[in-house]
């Protein structure tokens, strides 16, 4: 990790943060209190960064790859609200709060909207007041949408909790169909047979997890954003920076992250695409997308299964699906965790507006996800509205 010179940033008002400032939360018997300073992301030094990883270590919890310094930084590459407060006990670094800061101090998760896993990143045993926490950020408020169910201080501003599908993984010297009959012996013989189908028809069929082919990840990418609008989503790839943070982070290639990009292949032609990041035992499923011209081979759900036979033999301990309701995941899944979201703020008229306005919005969403009866119309009506959007001319991935 680089470091960079601290800079002050000019207060513009009430809930404005200098780029450094120091507060206290409340001890935890047997330590002293935490003093914080905010860091902008690039400014965290490689001292800083083995103490984050340290704190990841220490806590199962806090192994997700989103959770890393890496993240982070990525981040705060292309969003300039990017802070980390970083939490010291008797002058020693002990925890990491990532998070973005906007204006009038409206404050957000990290890569919300795209990050799968949020907390403040500590080592076991360190206290720390959520209250005196925004005050430091200089935050009238603070959203999260996956949020670990660990981060009690964060408590009273939950929301609703979500179950986030996992896959446990044990290591094995088994092939990939030993492995898949008798993990999923339901689906084992039509996705084997779904598989042989494709290679007589496409092409050899083969599975290359961690692919380092550039012009695959912008197929992804392509492949993604025309699912998005013909499914009537927000097209995340339209968005610029978002579309540099994935050419960034496949790049990264460190022990707490690293951009991994899995490909199937029918004969030289990529047929599905995962890309995600991973940690030293995490990966998190991100983002899949596979050639509609194959869709009659369940490209899609051949990716998941790969990918998860794959992530055994490289160390990976827990697959990540992320909360989402979704079939392939509730079958594939060994157990699920819980996350949180919600809004903490601060008595601020800021921080009541932000709640007032964004709760009953995500509330709304989350009534018509949970029930079959709401969801299923409201998708054939984004379908609709997908099949009438204009196409983008933006490429995304594109030069």
């Amino acid at each position: 990790m680089r470091s960079v010179s601290n800079a002050a940033e000019s207060r513009t008002g009430t809930t404005d943060a200098p780029a450094v400032r120091s507060g206290r939360t409340a001890p935890k018997a047997g330590r002293g209190a935490a003093e914080i300073t905010v860091l902008r992301t690039g400014e965290l030094t490689q001292s800083l960064g083995r103490a984050w990883h340290r704190a990841m270590d220490e806590s199962p919890e806090y192994a997700n790859p989103f959770l890393s310094p890496e993240f982070a930084i990525g981040v705060g590459k292309y969003r300039g609200g990017a802070r980390v407060a970083v939490l010291h006990e008797d002058g020693e670094p002990v925890g990491f709060f990532p998070y973005e800061r906007g204006a009038l101090g409206v404050g957000r998760a990290i890569g919300l909207g795209l990050s799968d896993c949020q907390a403040l990143v500590h080592r076991p045993g360190v206290g720390w007041d959520s209250q005196e926490l925004l005050r430091a950020c200089g935050l009238a408020s603070f959203e999260f949408d996956h949020l670990v169910a660990e981060q009690k201080p964060f408590e009273h501003a939950i929301t609703g909790t979500f179950a986030s599908p996992v896959i446990d993984l044990e290591p094995g010297d088994d092939s990939w169909s030993e492995w898949l009959r008798a993990t999923y012996p339901g689906h084992a013989k039509t996705t084997l047979k779904k598989e042989r189908r494709l290679g007589r028809d496409v092409g050899e069929v083969r599975f290359v997890f961690d692919d380092r082919d550039p012009r695959v990840l912008r197929t992804l990418m392509r492949w993604k954003s025309a699912q998005y609008r013909r499914t009537g989503r927000m097209d995340r790839f339209a968005r610029p920076w978002i579309v540099d943070l994935v050419e960034y982070l496949f790049q990264v290639r460190e022990a707490y992250f690293t951009g991994v990009m899995s490909v199937l292949y029918a004969g030289e032609r990529p047929v599905a695409v995962h890309f995600g990041p991973r940690s030293r035992t995490v990966l998190a499923a991100w983002f899949t997308a596979y050639d509609p011209d194959c869709h009659r081979y369940s490209p899609g759900l051949l990716m998941h299964l790969r990918l998860t036979e794959a992530a055994r033999h490289e160390g990976v301990r827990l697959v990540d699906w992320g909360r989402g309701e979704k079939e392939y995941k509730d079958w594939l899944k060994t157990r699920d965790l819980l996350v949180a979201e919600g809004f903490a703020t601060r008595a601020h008229p800021v921080g009541a507006a932000h709640r007032l306005v964004r709760r009953p919005l995500r509330g709304l969403r989350n009534t018509v996800l949970a029930h079959p009866a709401l969801r299923e119309p409201a998708d054939r009506l984004l379908r609709t509205v997908g099949s009438l959007r204009p196409q983008s001319r933006r490429e995304p991935g594109g030069d």
